[in-house]
């Protein structure tokens, strides 16, 4: 049998030569056959990377400098956001160290409480003098109640009132 034989007689049995004659279909003069498809790709590529290079050239020729006035004014600009951060930051820090203070006075009295081992005694005279101080204040609160009614009953009956 000769090559030529197998390539004309039959295409339904395949051999080594069978499929070496199908090569041709899958090469076309040492290329592949999607090597169109790979040159549309790579031109698409170098097309791109003209165009970002372009684009980039562009953008570095635009002049950005800064006049002094804006400089002067950025700086200005600058100062005055920082200060008033410093400020905000001051004013935070004070609230931080009020409720410190007040945290630190609280564990303390409680310590306190603590070391006198629940006393009672002792709670119980302090509660007793508050009960006292308030009943005090109350009747000051009477007293105080009173006599402002009495100077404006004063008052009104001075002026004589037209209602009369």
């Amino acid at each position: 049998l000769s090559i030529g034989k197998i390539k004309s007689s039959s295409l339904c049995s395949i051999s080594p030569v069978a499929s070496s004659s199908m090569l041709p279909l899958i090469r076309e003069r040492g290329r592949m056959a999607g090597g169109s498809e790979r040159k549309t790709i790579l031109v698409g590529l170098v097309l791109a990377l003209v165009l970002g290079v372009a684009v980039y050239l562009r953008l570095w020729t635009i002049d950005y400098t800064l006049s002094s006035d804006d400089t002067e004014r950025l700086r200005r600009q600058f100062d005055l956001a920082n200060r008033e951060a410093m400020d905000e930051s001051a004013e935070w820090r004070r609230m931080f160290d009020k409720e410190a203070e007040k945290a630190s006075k609280c564990n303390t009295e409680l310590a306190l409480i603590k070391d006198g081992n629940g006393n009672t005694f002792t709670f119980n005279q302090k509660l007793e003098s508050l009960h006292k101080e308030n009943a005090a204040l109350l009747t000051q609160i009477e007293t105080l109640k009173q006599e402002l009614e009495a100077s404006r009953f004063k008052c009104r009956s001075s002026r004589g009132s037209p209602l009369d």
